[in-house]
């Protein structure tokens, strides 16, 4: 039975849409269960009932036609209890309902089985049998293992298809919505434009071609090319073959030639799709129909059309991306962002962002906030493919993606997209004012930063200092680590910006969702693994050439702050020290004229939290970087949108964590901080003023939503605000008690999201 689930997912895998799915589930397990019927009924969501969609057994003119209610018959039992009915006499049963159009009246056994995903049943896939019997528990585990599988594929499929504007039975439809993550706040309207990384034949875009005949001459060069490339290999490497090894390379060249893939790929161009498409649907294609194949050569035969036709996407996307123009809006969609996608497109291009992995505290997201930018993270169940040049709507205050939007929703998106313009308007009127509370208590802004443009940003928008830049992006944009003089002129305008306002450089932070494309980190839990200081120790090189780049740039300037990341001990403190006095004083040999500069330690690992003391007697300062802190505190990884849910700021445990950071560096008078996206959240930042933390650094377009909400409470209040907090069993009641505050501030609208 093993084998055959596995065959039947392969088969599935590689079918073109769901109606083929559907008839390729259907057509397997009725053989494979030896049955009468097999159907599949799926829920409509526009006409909220179960339609047959497929089967085998059945009168085929119903297929499409007949439905049921989640209150009707046995396929609406099995739905409305989510788990599977097997009977032996089914037309005794008194939710039994006969659809005549089926002429199903014949058949007495039935076994139904929900189609579950995410917690919600998509659909129902049936057996049933002219004799009576109970199907026996090998057939129920085989049909409960199959859906189980299919699950995720046929909510693919569905999700194609309302892209597209229709529904399974083929009701059109509009403003289909995709749930996600919120990843940064805000709204964009704009056209969509799926980005994926190179040579990766499964993760292709659909996309029309606009000159056919340019395209298919364009595609065979890059044939030519590689067929060229195949010769050279084999005569390179000719005296090292058997005659039959060489061979194998002229079945290659058979392979890309005009009778075989690259005729099948033209065809498919001539269609109207464009080269890269077509080449990835030819191969993928291929490659499944091959890898259900028992027959172990030629399943092998699999990765040498892989192989053979990465090759060709090489050539194809190295002219394609070189020639690339970006609408002048648009929202990047994607399986997987990462900072060199985001740093492809002009920045007043870029309206907003759709990925379907990651969350809210992953590191794209992160900049996205930093860059005032709508994203939608962890959509896991968007087909991204599908997306390419189509219009979307993306709220980012509540995860969610609308596709084939209607006039009434376009309008209604448009008129949240005015209100924060006019937000933002408002928000400038108090930049240059202090955030002080009404009682006086003066809280200092800073912004963490990334992007070598972001610190004249900070000044523009009045932030008091930079709190985090992070070292790391200069290095992921690039195709190798930066030399000690690129780091220096990398580092100095963000010092000159802000100057004479401090600046706190983070060191290299590199590993989990960070990785950089020449220096790959491979781990089964990056980010439990070989990341921040950690790397930073194991390559001291690295680790000394960057802190002495920041500090020659500092020269003449004198604002510079260094932070350590990821510090879980005292002997990567005293190893990172003794790098920056060994730095500091080879400069000095050198004839600079420069100041030692502050050094400090990112909280992150909970076990620093209780050295606070040691570190008092080797640093100058902490700041917490609350997004890993939390992670490791609730055991939840930030990136994994199954689990994002987990995370919370306002959860009790982590309000006590931090209040313990600031009670322990209080006693030894060490000054203390908050860098991570907690200190950005208007609601978050009275709690942390409350602890005494004075200065509070975030993404550059929460400052004004921040200062606002200080400049509107007294500082009294929000330290009862806090006792209650530490005192409640749950997120959720912290949360209530904030809004609650920040409405009798008369703040409430800093807060208000889209759907409201």
């Amino acid at each position: 039975m093993l084998d055959t689930l596995r065959s039947i997912i392969q088969e599935v895998n590689g079918a073109k849409d769901l109606n083929a799915s559907l008839d390729i589930i259907t057509r397997r397990v009725q053989r494979a269960l030896q049955t009468k019927v097999c159907s599949v009924y799926l829920l409509d969501k526009n006409l909220d009932r179960y339609v047959l969609m497929a089967s085998i057994g059945l009168d085929q003119a119903a297929v499409g036609k007949v439905s049921l209610g989640a209150e009707e018959g046995l396929v609406g039992l099995v739905a409305r209890r989510a788990e599977p009915v097997n009977l032996d006499n089914a037309s005794i049963h008194p939710n039994y309902v006969y659809l005549p159009e089926t002429r199903e009246e014949q058949f007495e056994s039935f076994l139904g089985v929900p189609v579950i995903h995410h917690q919600q049943v998509l659909g129902v896939l049936v057996v049933q049998q002219v004799e009576k019997r109970i199907f026996d528990s090998e057939e129920e585990a085989f049909m409960i293992t199959l859906s189980a599988q299919l699950a995720g594929l046929i909510a693919n499929a569905e999700a194609r298809g309302a892209i597209t504007g229709f529904s399974p039975s083929g009701i059109k439809t509009s403003d289909v919505s995709f749930d996600g993550l919120a990843g940064a706040p805000g709204v964009a309207i704009a056209e969509a434009v799926a980005v994926f990384p190179p040579a990766d034949l499964s993760a292709i875009p659909k996309r029309e071609c606009k000159d056919i005949k340019a395209e298919i001459r364009f595609f065979k060069d890059c044939l030519d090319q590689v067929r060229i490339d195949i010769s050279e290999l084999k005569m390179k490497i000719k005296g090292q073959l058997r005659p039959e090894e060489r061979e194998l390379f002229d079945a290659y060249l058979h392979m890309l030639s005009d009778q075989a893939l690259g005729n099948e790929v033209v065809a498919r161009i001539q269609e109207g799709n464009w080269a890269q498409g077509a080449l990835a649907s030819v191969a993928m294609s291929h490659v499944n129909n091959l890898e259900m194949i028992d027959d172990d050569y030629l399943r092998e035969r699999a990765t040498d059309i892989k192989d053979l036709c990465g090759r060709v996407l090489f050539y194809l996307q190295d002219k394609q991306q070189k020639e690339r123009v970006f609408p002048e809006r648009c929202i990047l969609v994607c399986e997987e962002l990462s900072a060199a996608m985001l740093a492809e497109v002009p920045k007043e291009n870029l309206a907003g962002i759709v990925s379907a992995k990651g969350s809210g505290h992953s590191h794209v997201a992160i900049l996205a906030r930093g860059m005032g930018i709508p994203a939608v993270m962890g959509a896991i169940d968007i087909p991204f493919s599908e997306f390419d040049g189509k219009e979307l709507i993306i709220d980012g205050y509540n995860g969610i993606v609308y596709s084939n939007p209607s006039d009434e929703l376009r309008n209604r998106f448009q008129e949240i997209v005015n209100e924060q313009v006019q937000l933002s308007e408002e928000l400038e009127t108090i930049k240059d004012l202090p955030a002080e509370t009404i009682d006086k208590r003066r809280i200092h802004l800073w912004v963490n930063t990334g992007l070598i443009t972001d610190a004249a940003t900070a000044n523009q928008r009045g932030a008091e200092g930079i709190g985090l830049f992070r070292t790391e992006v200069p290095f992921l944009l690039r195709e190798h680590f930066p030399t000690e003089r690129e780091q220096t002129d990398i580092y100095r305008p963000q010092l000159e910006a802000l100057h004479p306002k401090p600046v706190t450089m983070r060191t290299l932070d590199i590993g989990g969702d960070k990785a950089l494309p020449y220096f790959t980190i491979k781990e089964e839990n990056p980010f439990m693994g070989w990341r921040g200081i950690r790397v930073s120790m194991d390559h001291p090189e690295l680790f000394i050439s960057q802190v002495r780049a920041m500090m020659k740039a500092s020269q003449g300037l004198d604002n510079l702050h260094i932070m350590l990341p990821m510090v879980s001990n005292m002997r990567q403190v005293d190893y990172a020290l003794h790098l920056i006095d060994r730095g500091y004083a080879e400069l000095l040999e050198e004839g600079l004229n420069i100041s030692k500069p502050d050094v400090g330690v990112m909280v992150e690992v909970p076990a620093i939290t209780y050295q606070i003391e040691a570190l008092a007697s080797r640093i100058n300062f902490i700041s917490v970087g609350t997004n890993d802190l939390i992670q490791y505190l609730l055991a939840v990884d930030r990136n994994n949108p199954r689990v994002a849910n987990l995370f919370s700021t306002y959860h009790p445990p982590v309000l006590q964590v931090l209040n313990d950071i600031a009670e322990r560096a209080e006693k030894v008078n060490l000054r203390y901080s908050v860098c991570g996206e907690m200190a950005g959240d208007p609601g978050a930042a009275i709690l942390l003023m409350a602890m005494g933390y004075r200065v509070l650094s975030m993404n550059i377009n929460a400052l004004g939503r921040v200062k606002a909400v200080i400049r509107n409470v007294s500082f009294e209040q929000s330290k009862i605000l806090l006792a209650k907090a530490l005192l409640a069993e749950d997120s959720e009641a912290v949360k209530s008690m904030i809004d609650l505050e920040l409405y009798n501030a008369g703040v409430e609208r800093l807060l208000r999201t889209a759907r409201g």
